[in-house]
């Protein structure tokens, strides 16, 4: 084998190949533990030392939480993810497009108020979103959960940055090839901010899967709501049942875990271009 290509083992490398399976192990193990516990009985979850694997694996914990309305609230949580993100990408994408690419009087100063938007807490808009969603008679629907997501100033800003880098040229080539707006959005601008939009696409799943605070003031509703709210009732109801709290846990896990994996691609290819950027 030629040593040119062989690639040099130094301490510095095993150091760090070190302390990244130590983080791994340390990132991991919650997971773990929420996953093996939920296939755990009360005696084995409860037991004086810590049963490392299940000995006794059952399922009963997943039949007791699904006897509550359990797929109701996955169904609410993966609805309101799944249409926040659609809603999200595709009104970022066309609002940094648009701010990035186009003239207009107001781009600055409009560009300026979502930047501005940005460093508001959502404490801050949280009694005006509810006004809002009640004058709209939307509060204890799922919409009360999704508009808000959708309109997020982060989602505009983080467009904006990659439409930034699609070449004017190709823009002006499609004009003039007789593309209209759309099918000059639809064909040239998507594909190449599609590492963006895989970003936002994460972050905007987690973010609507895991806003339990606006989710506890838009919904009330046992039928509306969400699996976080739902397993935080359980928790409250069955303090002491951690086998069917960490059933909840691992089925409010399943569906991130799927999405990361999904976009991790376009994630890693957005962090990378963005990097680049700065």
């Amino acid at each position: 084998m030629n040593s040119s290509v062989t690639k040099k083992v130094t301490p510095y490398k095993v150091i760090s190949w070190i302390i990244l399976a130590l983080l791994t192990v340390f990132l991991v193990f919650p997971l773990y533990w929420i996953f093996t516990g939920s296939v755990k009985t009360a005696a084995a979850i409860n037991a004086p030392s810590p049963q490392w694997f299940p000995l006794e694996p059952t399922l009963d914990n997943y039949a007791k939480l699904f006897s509550n309305p359990a797929g109701l609230w996955l169904f609410n949580t993966v609805f309101i993810a799944v249409v926040a993100l659609a809603l999200t990408c595709i009104t970022s994408a066309m609002a940094g497009y648009v701010l990035a690419k186009k003239q207009f009087y107001g781009r600055a100063l409009i560009f300026s108020i979502i930047i501005c938007a940005m460093a508001l807490p959502k404490q801050v808009v949280l009694i005006p979103l509810l006004k809002e969603m009640s004058a709209l008679k939307l509060h204890d629907t799922l919409w009360a959960v999704i508009l808000p997501t959708v309109g997020w100033p982060f989602g505009v800003f983080l467009m904006k940055q990659f439409s930034e880098g699609i070449p004017t040229e190709m823009l002006e080539a499609a004009r003039i090839d007789g593309a209209g707006e759309l099918r000059t959005f639809g064909t040239i601008v998507l594909p190449m901010v599609k590492p963006g939009i895989g970003a936002l696409a994460i972050f905007t799943f987690i973010t609507a899967w895991n806003d339990y605070f606006l989710q506890l003031i838009m919904l009330t509703k046992n039928n509306s709501l969400t699996i976080s709210l739902g397993i935080a009732n359980l928790q409250a109801e069955m303090a002491t049942d951690f086998g069917l709290i960490m059933a909840g846990a691992a089925v409010a896990a399943i569906p991130i875990l799927t999405v990361f994996l999904l976009f991790q691609k376009y994630f890693t290819q957005g962090i990378t271009m963005g990097a680049v950027k700065g």
